[in-house]
């Protein structure tokens, strides 16, 4: 719809992170990620669920919900950008792009507070060994996971809402390969303030309270661990949260870099490889960050392996 000199976009292009040389190159790479990504977390998935008898703890089921959520996030994203890594305009409808958007924050809002719901098993089960049973029951299990995904669908159908209110006029380019929130902000007609105060306010809070809730649960985890007499005991101890920091460090340390700095700093450059590392490069490592420091789950994989090699 055209008034005057001003038209209304309808679609967008997106940054085309590849050059027509490396095109089918980085093709190849990010697909190989993808299927790791995929066939990783399904098969952390297949492993808790063919093997509940051994990993029935409360921490096996909040990882199979993480895996679950690790492949629908890179989902949300990935496909598309493969689609457009082998296209010479790298174009996404409107709709198309509020809908990803959508998706995109609901499923990296529940990875976030999955890792807050992960740090307060470890610290029932460190600190308050004798009631874990009945504080991390499987009802309250079920309800923190529901938890999770209902604060992130309204986390996300609030910033949807107050994107899909902006004007977009004249240039349609996103300075991104996916659309969040800030590169289409970045190109919005309308004044923005709103939804930056939104970013930083709302957005800040659950973010860093979930990561507050994690530091404090490992301040207290510390504590109590410090207080175990034997070294076998402290290292048991250590080792059942090892796995679960490298995974807040990697995820935590990449989203505070694109999300809480000043939009007026955004960097396609920059914020393209933060956004890499979180959306494909984390996803990817965490099955591997998992079983590697498992024994538990590294016996589970055996068994279904050997399994498909006795059919």
């Amino acid at each position: 719809m055209e008034k005057g000199n001003i038209t209304t976009v309808f679609e967008f292009v997106l940054l085309d992170i590849s050059s027509q040389q490396d095109g089918h190159v980085l093709f190849v790479v990010f697909l190989i990620m993808y299927l790791i990504t995929v066939l990783g977390n399904l098969t952390i998935i297949m492993a808790i669920r063919l093997n509940s008898h051994l990993l029935r703890t409360p921490m096996y089921f909040f990882l199979s919900n993480l895996s679950l959520v690790d492949i629908c996030f890179t989902t949300a994203t990935v496909p598309k950008m493969l689609a457009n890594t082998l296209s010479s305009v790298s174009k996404i409808s409107y709709g198309g792009c509020l809908a990803q958007m959508f998706f995109f924050i609901v499923f990296g809002m529940t990875d976030n507070l999955m890792l807050a719901t992960m740090a307060l098993d470890r610290y029932m089960a460190i600190c308050h060994p004798l009631h874990y049973a009945t504080l991390m029951s499987n009802r309250v299990c079920k309800l923190l996971v529901a938890a999770c995904w209902l604060v992130s669908h309204l986390h996300s159908l609030l910033h949807t809402l107050l994107m899909s209110r902006l004007s977009f006029f004249g240039s349609n380019h996103i300075p991104h390969f996916f659309c969040d929130v800030f590169p289409l902000l970045k190109i919005s007609s309308s004044t923005t303030h709103l939804n930056t105060l939104a970013v930083h306010t709302e957005g800040a809070l659950i973010v860093n309270g979930a990561l507050a809730f994690i530091a404090f649960s490992y301040a207290r985890i510390l504590m109590a661990v410090l207080r175990i007499p034997s070294i076998e005991g402290k290292r048991k101890a250590f080792s059942t949260c090892g796995s679960h920091l490298t995974m807040v460090a990697m995820f935590y340390g990449t989203v505070i870099w694109v999300y809480f700095q000043p939009s007026s700093n955004f960097s396609p450059d920059n914020d393209a490889f933060a956004a890499i590392m979180y959306t494909m490069v984390t996803p990817m490592l965490n099955p591997f960050i998992y079983t590697l420091r498992n024994d538990k789950m590294k016996e589970a994989l055996r068994k279904i392996f050997s399994r498909k090699l006795n059919y």
